[in-house]
């Protein structure tokens, strides 16, 4: 595959750092010098010092220029585990079935690709081939599809998280992703703090792994920090699993000042926080997130996109340093082989094309709608008390005292209306409040609002 000029730049001076040639501290060459002494454009040596910043080579300072940077001590989340490194040993077949260094492969364990370009699969299956490329029939690179993970890094970058494609790997959706970074973690017994109210799923995927979950009293403001620091110095936990914007189930969105406050208790404390962004292309790229603030150094970032273009395209991606992400692609190829070359092709497609922006477009004006007139009919029944949702889908609606969730979601099953009670999001039984999540797309719908206004009317 056909390195860029950017690229190759970049890989001469991370080399010339690895050497010596360059030492830590010493300053570069001006944007302006360095593109007149490599003979290229402004633009393609900011991406290259961008590809040295996000992989830990250089450290800008802000007026003065690009730097060597000092040397980062190894973190836990660049070590990988005893079992992973033992299971992983036992599929090095398999790593080179996805890799294919050798150009002879008697030991291959499938047929060659041009076996399958006249099936039936290949004629209805029509993906375009950019630049003369083939669609292959195999199972493709194991961290995923490269030009995608090109596209997800300049989108990441807008975020002012700087990364290159090799920090970038495709899951299938952020549950994969989430089930990952699970599984080269977590220890049966190992405490793991998660928020709650929180993303439910995710406490299923960590007692299918014994792990002792922990929940952090989620505010409007994101984490309480007495708690955190509580439960921290009490069970020691290496991770914490929180989602920063548009949370999933209460709809809102931690403050800037709560990201510091969380970051500092993170370093503090030893902790690796795992950054959940479903909701990330419906927000505006300034957004502050952890994963910006921090740069990646204790913070593991995912996304995907299942909320924002389809739930059955199942593709999801992990946003980390170059070493975890090569430990976390051994896994993943350990557990599933591979994800789906095909629908990364076509969502590939969807965003080179400019389809998926158009639509993302769309999109945000339907969130914008709905929130309001969630919020007027809500309120017009007399259901309050509830944030404003924070750019994703959904509301929390806390319930009158005499209404127990449990039991309105059953009442209302008896009606044909689903309920999401307040308890399956919520880990903390001494500090739950009954309450609803609430999608916004279906909020205004007659039947769920007279059923409210029968059972949930305030006293």
């Amino acid at each position: 595959m056909r390195i860029s000029r950017a690229e190759q730049i970049a890989r001469n001076i991370a080399q010339q750092v690895e050497q010596g040639h360059l030492t830590p501290g010493a300053r570069l060459g001006s944007v302006r010098q360095a593109a007149a002494e490599f003979g290229v454009s402004k633009n393609t040596m900011v991406e290259a010092y961008d590809r040295l910043v996000a992989q830990g080579y250089l450290e800008p300072k802000r007026g003065s220029g690009f730097y060597v940077a000092r040397p980062r001590p190894r973190t836990s989340s660049a070590i990988r585990p005893a079992h992973v490194s033992e299971a992983i040993d036992l599929v090095s077949l398999l790593r080179e079935q996805l890799n294919q260094h050798y150009a002879v492969r008697v030991g291959d364990g499938r047929p060659p690709a041009t076996w399958m370009e006249a099936s039936e699969l290949g004629r209805h299956l029509r993906l375009s081939t950019r630049g003369g490329e083939r669609v292959e029939h195999g199972y493709g690179a194991p961290q995923g599809y490269e030009p995608l993970r090109e596209m997800i890094a300049g989108r990441l970058i807008e975020r002012s998280i700087h990364v290159t494609a090799e920090q970038i790997l495709l899951t299938f959706g952020a549950n994969h992703a989430l089930d990952l970074i699970v599984r080269h973690f977590i220890e049966p017994g190992e405490a793991v703090l998660v928020d709650s109210p929180g993303y439910y799923p995710l406490f299923g995927k960590l007692r299918l792994a014994r792990a002792n979950v922990i929940g952090v009293r989620r505010t409007a403001d994101g984490p309480d920090p007495e708690d955190l620091e509580a439960k921290a110095a009490q069970y020691r936990p290496r991770l914490f699993f929180t989602q920063t914007l548009a949370h999933n189930p209460t709809g809102t969105s931690m403050t800037p000042a709560a990201m510091h406050r969380l970051l500092q208790q993170a370093e503090r404390l030893g902790m690796i926080l795992v950054e959940d962004d479903p909701f990330a292309d419906l927000l505006p790229p300034i957004t502050p997130r952890l994963a910006t603030l921090d740069r990646l150094e204790r913070v593991i970032y995912v996304g995907t996109f299942s909320k924002t273009l389809s739930a059955s395209l199942r593709t999801g991606y992990i946003a980390a340093s170059p070493a975890l992400i090569r430990s976390l692609t051994d896994v993943k190829m350990l557990t599933v082989v591979n994800s789906s070359g095909y629908v990364e092709r076509l969502i590939h497609e969807l965003m080179a094309d400019g389809h998926y922006r158009h639509h993302l477009s769309r999109l945000r004006d339907r969130v914008a709608r709905a929130s309001s007139r969630a919020m007027a009919e809500l309120s017009a029944i007399g259901i309050d008390g509830f944030n404003p949702p924070a750019g994703g889908y959904y509301m929390w609606c806390p319930l009158p005292a005499s209404c127990d969730d449990v039991e309105l979601a059953r009442l209302a099953a008896e009606r044909g209306i689903f309920l999401a009670p307040s308890s399956i999001f919520t880990l903390d039984r001494a500090t739950h409040v009954s309450a609803l999540r609430v999608n916004i797309a279906y909020a205004d719908d007659p039947a769920f609002l007279g059923f409210m206004a029968e059972h949930c009317r305030p006293v």
